[in-house]
């Protein structure tokens, strides 16, 4: 089970949902500095307090970032993922022009595709034994 500060609760639910999340730019452009993933964390974070969700972690490279994320169960992770690419890249054009030069007319920071993994908690191996070794009734 996860620690006491990882578990969330809901109206009628507990939890401790994380996934780790990986956006990658259009054509793989190595376009990022420093002060472009200092803002993009900003950016990051306060579409997350919109989703009612938390970013962990947040970092990256030129031409990708990785997010880990916390998230209720009402949160559909597709929407949140679509809001946060949709939002970024809106927002990382309009207050840095230098990066429209990248993407000629395409007008898009992110590529299409992004990675979503489900984080934390026990290896599955163990949660396969804990469900196995479980009494059932006769």
């Amino acid at each position: 089970m996860a620690e006491n500060e990882n578990i969330r609760t809901g109206r009628h639910c507990v939890f401790a949902l994380h996934a780790h999340l990986v956006f990658v730019t259009k054509f793989r452009h190595r376009v990022f500095g420093d002060r472009h993933l200092a803002r993009m964390g900003e950016i990051m974070r306060a579409v997350c307090a919109d989703f009612e969700t938390e970013l962990v972690e947040f970092n990256g490279e030129n031409n990708h970032v990785h997010l880990l994320v916390n998230f209720p169960p009402k949160v559909a992770l597709a929407k949140l993922v679509n809001s946060l690419k949709g939002v970024s890249s809106r927002r990382m054009r309009q207050e840095f022009p230098d990066l429209a030069r990248h993407y000629y007319q395409t007008n898009k920071l992110w590529s299409g595709s992004y990675f979503a993994g489900s984080a934390g908690g026990a290896p599955l191996s163990v949660v396969r034994d804990y469900i196995e070794q479980q009494n059932r009734p006769v």
